[in-house]
């Protein structure tokens, strides 16, 4: 490499990747460069050592962190000497999301989630098309196929639907829905389509009672036939979704009885649907609940986090609480990054926590995220890569983040995004003050869909963007 002026000092770095396709010899061993060398010019030189015909552009880990400065600050940085020999990893830099496709509704989106077609996703479309499904404030859910058409819609109150607002909804199978409301219940559908797929119908199967309190969202696990709830009454709940093994509903919790002891009727269900009750209620939260999850490896083990600012665990099995941390804000999001050991839990703080929920954890939050102009509300964890997460925020927009892409802070480690996806309704707007009108509500990552959003703006968005984040690992083709 030309010399660029005086004297410069050098640094050694050997150069590492775990992606096959673009490993130097492992003859070359460490190569000395200048270090006021930053990512650019590293890529630059790589691109050069492989002779490629087309630039690949590169990004660059260091003792898992990126690399956002010269080599020369990250030295001085980290109190290294320039006489060390540094590991860099190289992978293929990040692909940004592209909006794909917007689908317009009557009201609130509040939630979203995919039927993926990819060979990973357990619940996957055995017909190889993905299929979206979305929860409204006008209490109904939407089946959409990727060309924005409706395939099938829930019924009215009257035919068995929801008498409120749809708070969640999730696919456990193919087949079979789960939702959950404002009514205070978690619901069990049966879908099925028709002909070729151009439309379908969505039936009542099961109603469950027990919550007390709206229900803010649900979790599922199908292999089991299991659900979580998250419900405003300060509780978990677990549910069957098979009627045989559910327990008789609590009958001063049914709607019969509520009519009973009002002057008011309402107009009959022409339909009846058949009720049950939880498996068990998980009591121990002290505000509302926001979020219950299973533990993806051991579906025995739920998660759940709340408005008194604590994550807890559970057991399943016995219903026992097995240990509580306390954060310092209102937890309203969460999901699991399996891979690392940590969840995640979007707050009131703006900020979303890693948390350590293992008995060995010395501290309560591993490293906090923060970009957000506005309350954390939803969560998914990238399908790719085990580093990778998205956000969805209050501030109307969602956020990609990897958490190796970190920095030191005065409170610990605080991550940063690497991108921004903001709503497609808002752009041309200038920055909408706390999200008025744009905020996402939900917000669901599919390996073949993509990033796939729920919002105020009446509209389910879809980003697309394959390797966002990238993966700790590749293997040839």
């Amino acid at each position: 490499m030309a010399e660029t002026g005086g004297p410069q000092t050098q640094v050694r770095l050997q150069l590492t990747t775990r992606d096959r396709k673009l490993a130097l010899p492992e003859s070359l061993g460490p190569i000395l460069v200048p270090s006021s060398l930053r990512r650019y010019a590293l890529s630059t030189l790589v691109n050069n050592l492989l002779g490629t015909e087309k630039p690949i552009p590169l990004e660059f880990l260091i003792n898992g962190s990126y690399l956002r400065t010269s080599v020369d600050d990250y030295l001085t940085a980290y109190g290294f000497s320039a006489e060390t020999t540094l590991a860099v990893e190289y992978v293929r830099a990040l692909v940004p999301p592209t909006h794909v496709a917007s689908f317009e509704h009557d009201d609130w989106v509040s939630s979203v989630d995919v039927l993926s077609s990819s060979p990973s996703n357990a619940r996957g479309d055995d017909n190889g098309h993905e299929r979206i499904l979305s929860s409204c404030f006008d209490g109904y859910l939407r089946i959409w196929n990727s060309s924005s058409q409706v395939l099938a819609t829930s019924p009215s109150p009257s035919d068995g639907g929801h008498t409120s607002s749809v708070t969640s909804s999730k696919f456990l199978s193919p087949t079979k829905l789960v939702s959950s409301g404002l009514d205070r219940t978690v619901r069990v559908w049966k879908y099925r389509a028709d002909g070729a797929e151009a439309s379908g119908k969505v039936a009542p199967q099961l109603e469950l009672y027990g919550h007390r309190g709206s229900v803010n969202s649900i979790a599922v696990h199908g292999h089991s036939n299991r659900i979580l709830s998250a419900s405003a009454d300060h509780s978990v709940g677990v549910w069957s979704t098979s009627k045989s093994h559910a327990p008789e509903a609590p009958g001063n919790l049914l709607p019969s009885a509520s009519a009973r002891g009002s002057k008011r009727r309402k107009l009959d269900q022409s339909v009846t649907v058949p009720q049950r009750g939880p498996l068990s209620l998980l009591e121990a939260h002290t505000e509302a609940v926001s979020e219950a999850i299973f533990d993806s490896k051991e579906p025995t083990v739920g998660y759940s986090a709340s408005w008194d600012h604590t994550v807890r665990t559970w057991d399943l099995v016995t219903s026992a609480l097995v240990d509580t941390r306390t954060t310092s804000n209102a937890l309203l999001s969460l999901t699991q990054l399996p891979e690392l050991h940590l969840l995640a839990a979007g707050s009131s703080g703006k900020d979303v926590k890693l948390i350590d929920p293992r008995d060995a954890a010395t501290t309560v939050s591993a490293m906090t995220l923060r970009g957000h102009y506005n309350a954390v509300v939803s969560l998914a964890k990238d399908p790719e890569s085990e580093y990778g997460l998205i956000s969805g925020s209050h501030d109307g927009t969602c956020r990609v983040w990897d958490v190796r892409s970190k920095r030191g802070g005065k409170d610990g480690m605080v991550g940063e995004s690497i991108y921004t996806i903001e709503r497609e309704s808002a752009k041309g707007k200038g920055r909408i003050m706390a999200g008025e009108g744009v905020k996402v509500f939900g917000v669901c990552w599919d390996k073949a869909l993509g990033i796939v959003s729920a919002s105020e703006d009446k509209r389910v968005q879809i980003n697309r963007g394959s390797g966002i984040v990238s993966q700790r690992s590749q293997t040839a083709a």
